[in-house]
């Protein structure tokens, strides 16, 4: 898209489970200290936020600009200070960290871009939508994009399982093979539409969607 910029090609889907109640606390936390000192270890914070199904999950991206850079990425921000200082108030509002997909962009120019690099700290009123099928289940994603096309959501990027090893194994990476298609609503107020329209896509059981708020310093907010 003109004016807009690449993101990273390596994107990890990141869902975590917390504790009852303290995702709030969780998001103020890393908003406030995690994704500057990421930044600066050479990976990108694409997007934060907060699903409005499951109240307890904390959903997230990132992106690497390919495997040699995640490991090194990785290895350094887990291995410095900020992390060392905040890994025990942010694992103490955790339950599950482990359901994480590795991704690439689907085909050439399939991936997300970003209006800006820039993370600002405004209130969002758009949303994010996030559709994964297991491949073999493919049309099935197709047919859940054209049922919510028409209520405005348009496509912000589709990827694939990306099956090369997990080189930071530190952090498990689920082993599946799916498409992840990423949708934007200028509206989230129009999130609640969703549901009704997808009960008539064909094979929908094998879809799982994901209604997505961003937080204030997301840089994927929908638009």
């Amino acid at each position: 898209m003109s004016g807009r910029t690449p993101a990273p090609p390596v994107v990890e889907l990141r869902r975590y489970d917390l504790l009852p109640g303290r995702r709030d606390e969780l998001i103020e936390l890393f908003d406030r200290e995690l994704v500057e000192s990421q930044e600066a270890t050479g990976m990108r914070i694409l997007g934060q936020f907060r699903d409005v199904d499951r109240p307890d999950q904390f959903v997230w991206l990132r992106g690497f600009d390919d495997m040699d850079s995640r490991r090194a990425a990785l290895t350094a921000f887990y291995g410095g200070p900020v992390w060392a200082a905040n890994a025990d108030a942010a694992n103490a509002t955790m339950v599950a960290v482990d359901d994480v997909l590795l991704l690439r962009p689907a085909e050439p120019g399939s991936g997300l871009s970003l209006r800006s690099l820039h993370h600002r700290d405004d209130p969002r009123s758009s949303a994010v939508v996030v559709l994964i099928a297991e491949r073999s289940a493919a049309d099935v994603v197709r047919g859940a994009v054209a049922a919510i096309a028409a209520r405005g959501t348009s496509t912000l990027g589709c990827y694939e399982t990306d099956h090369r090893e997990n080189n930071f194994p530190r952090l498990p990476v689920r082993r599946a093979d799916v498409v992840v298609w990423i949708g934007g609503l200028a509206a989230a107020d129009r999130l609640a539409e969703l549901p009704g329209l997808l009960e008539g896509v064909a094979g929908g059981g094998a879809l799982t969607l994901l209604r997505l708020v961003p937080t204030a310093r997301s840089l994927v907010d929908g638009t």
